[in-house]
């Protein structure tokens, strides 16, 4: 391991611990744990951007379906602008995390800032690369609100897709330009003219405004930047007038705090400024202010219509909220609209394999959360699985990632429960009204899911599904929906082979194993997406697990009425396997209330005591077995079930074999 001893001329001079003077065992023990100082930005010379007028500028992002080729097109734009140099490892280059390059998705949003000259005249192209999945819904819309414009890549293999539908619309609401490209059209099986037909049949986009190209080869990508500067309108934003940005994103450097990117609507800032944000009315002062190219770039100045980057001392994420205003201090402005805090959609309990390795977890938790400010986090305990947490996603996608990124980056194995979706209660009971102080309450854990006879109705999530598949597979498809508690709101053929179906779900039926189903009906050919769609009155109840008539509480769980038999059944069966038999009988139940709806039993140990009699009365083996019922009678009464941990995990955990 290296110390740092001095910096000389732009590089620091490294001395190894070894070779350190003699200090104290503290310094030594500091020396091991430093981690490696990246160079500063502040060392990189200040551009200027005021060169750029307003109407040279255009801010526009890149919306697709998962894997339609959007980073890829990022890609060749940015060697295109000679962003960034032309080699063969230029692949996701804005993804930027492991996960999303393992996966192929985008996690967070990045921004690049694109020089390009076109008919003599330089412009500044801002390209803000959004998330593609509906769970990161908010933080599109909010990055789209800094956009102009935006172009749509459908794949012309696999034609227009669930997300490429639900993107199309939130850009159409922000009233943005839309550039239609035709993606991977090199491919063996590409049919762009199939494609054309569904774009302009399903968004109203005339076939002749489709640009076919091939990212991966180049092919035609320069006149997708001609099309931003033609048909992208700049920014309507005035230097003269107070400052006013929107933030839209922002990641945790533990050197210098919250990094927000920012796209002003008016105003300038510049290092040294007071800043206030709407949201939490804290007050900053500017400490450097840059683009993204896509590398950190600090500029003098940053001026309205313009996408980059603020420090400003920030300690947590969460002071910098996505679609928070931010203004002078001595000039207050009106916020910009549609700000909201992001809202969880599903929570699961996450515990440390081991309890030795809480704190360790503990950690990682916080680090992940300071850059990731849409997970909440509530301490939880289990008597079987001991302490821990109840996290609150913003959905089973975001639910993974988050997972994947605590493995990968901080070594950190977990169990992770089934996922619950929050319920509300509207409350009958003045005492228990008095009690919560409000008449509606959210339920996030079965354990105080509040009784029926205080409670006037039971709500629970829903959603608006899309369902984009070939039309052989439709029969299976619509059985499935309609097994999962779905209603059919419309059904659209996009063309001769495939079929858009909407149905509202309830959340809490495709939570768990919906798309891996399927997935597996339609050949993977099939796609998904959702959006929300309020709560609805729904018949609820509380379901409690029983051995030998004891309530084991970490087993409860929330179900619909008409579906409570088939899971009752289902866990007592996996109970019964995981759980280790006895001497005596074990009695698995489920109940509600004080009724039981599905039982199994645990045979006990049985020692052959007819094994001594050979012939000989038929009341001599009678009595014998009467005293041996009669012990595991007793045993039974006096025994108290143990269930491991094993079996709490077996029941708990997520049925990945679905």
């Amino acid at each position: 391991m290296l110390a740092r001893v001095s910096r000389a001329a732009g590089s620091w001079a490294w001395l190894s611990c070894a070779a350190a003077p003699a200090r104290p065992l503290r310094w030594a023990q500091r020396c091991v744990a430093a981690p490696v100082r990246p160079h500063s930005s502040r060392s990189k010379e200040k551009l200027d951007v005021s060169v750029f007028p307003v109407e040279n500028i255009r801010n526009f992002s890149i919306i697709a379906h998962v894997d339609h080729g959007k980073s890829t097109l990022a890609d060749r734009l940015l060697e295109m602008t000679g962003t960034i140099t032309k080699t063969e490892h230029n692949k996701q280059v804005l993804d930027k995390l492991q996960v999303e390059r393992e996966r192929g998705i985008t996690v967070k949003a990045q921004t690049a800032s694109l020089f390009y000259n076109y008919e003599g005249i330089n412009y500044l192209l801002n390209l803000i690369d959004t998330p593609g999945h509906v769970d990161f819904n908010y933080e599109v819309s909010r990055s789209l609100s800094a956009c102009q414009g935006v172009i749509l890549v459908v794949d012309a293999n696999e034609g227009v897709q669930a997300q490429t539908v639900a993107n199309f619309y939130l850009a159409f609401e922000a009233q943005l330009a839309i550039i239609p490209v035709i993606n991977k059209i090199d491919l063996k099986n590409a049919d762009p003219e199939r494609v054309e037909k569904q774009i302009e049949k399903l968004f109203d986009l005339p076939e002749d405004d489709c640009i076919r190209i091939s990212a991966k080869l180049g092919t035609n990508v320069e006149r997708v930047l001609q099309h931003v500067i033609k048909k992208i309108p700049p920014p309507s934003a005035h230097t003269s007038n107070p400052l006013k940005a929107l933030v839209f994103d922002s990641t945790f450097d533990h050197y210098r705090g919250v990094i927000a990117s920012i796209a002003l609507f008016g105003g300038q800032v510049q290092k040294g400024d007071k800043i206030v944000f709407a949201h939490t009315r804290k007050t900053y002062e500017v400490n450097e202010v840059g683009i993204l190219t896509p590398d950190e770039q600090p500029t003098h100045k940053l001026y309205a219509g313009q996408v980059g980057y603020l420090i400003a001392g920030m300690k947590e994420v969460t002071e910098a909220q996505i679609g928070d205003t931010l203004y002078s201090h001595k000039e207050p402005v009106e916020p910009l609209p549609g700000f909201k805090l992001a809202k969880p959609m599903v929570f699961a309990g996450m515990y440390p394999v081991a309890q030795s390795e809480y704190n360790n977890l503990k950690s990682a938790v916080e680090k992940l959360t300071l850059n990731d400010s849409s997970v909440t986090v509530h301490r939880d305990s289990s008597v079987a699985l001991g302490a821990g947490w109840r996290l609150g996603f913003l959905g089973l996608l975001h639910m993974e990632v988050f997972n994947q990124r605590l493995e990968q980056e901080y070594n950190a194995s977990v169990i992770l429960t089934a996922p619950t979706v929050p319920y509300k209660a509207v409350l009958s009971s003045a005492k228990l009204i008095k009690e919560y102080g409000k008449e509606e309450i959210i339920i996030i854990n079965p354990a105080e899911f509040p009784d029926k006879n205080s409670v006037s109705e039971y709500l629970e999530p829903t959603i608006l599904g899309t369902v984009i598949t070939p039309d052989v597979y439709m029969g299976k498809i619509i059985t499935l929906c309609q097994a999962r508690r779905a209603v059919q709101k419309d059904i659209i053929y996009i063309d001769e082979q495939r079929v858009m179906l909407k149905y509202l779900f309830p959340l809490n039926e495709v939570v768990v194993d919906f798309y891996d189903t399927l997935k597996s009906l339609s050949s993977g050919y099939a796609s998904f997406d959702y959006e929300d769609a309020g709560y609805q009155a729904a018949d609820l109840v509380k379901m409690d697990f029983l051995l030998n008539g004891n309530t084991v509480e970490e087993l409860a769980t929330v179900v619909h009425k008409d579906k409570a038999h088939a899971v009752g059944k289902a866990i007592c069966e996996r109970l019964k396997d995981a759980i280790p038999r006895q001497l005596f009988e074990i009695a698995i139940q489920a109940a509600i209330g004080n009724k039981i709806i599905a039982r199994e039993t645990l045979k006990a140990y049985r020692k052959d005591v007819l094994a001594k009699c050979y012939g000989g009365d038929i009341s001599r083996k009678m009595k014998l077995l009467k005293r041996q019922a009669e012990g595991k009678k007793k045993m039974r009464k006096i025994g108290n079930v143990e269930v491991p941990k094993d079996a709490f995990i077996t029941v708990l955990k997520r049925q990945s074999d679905k």
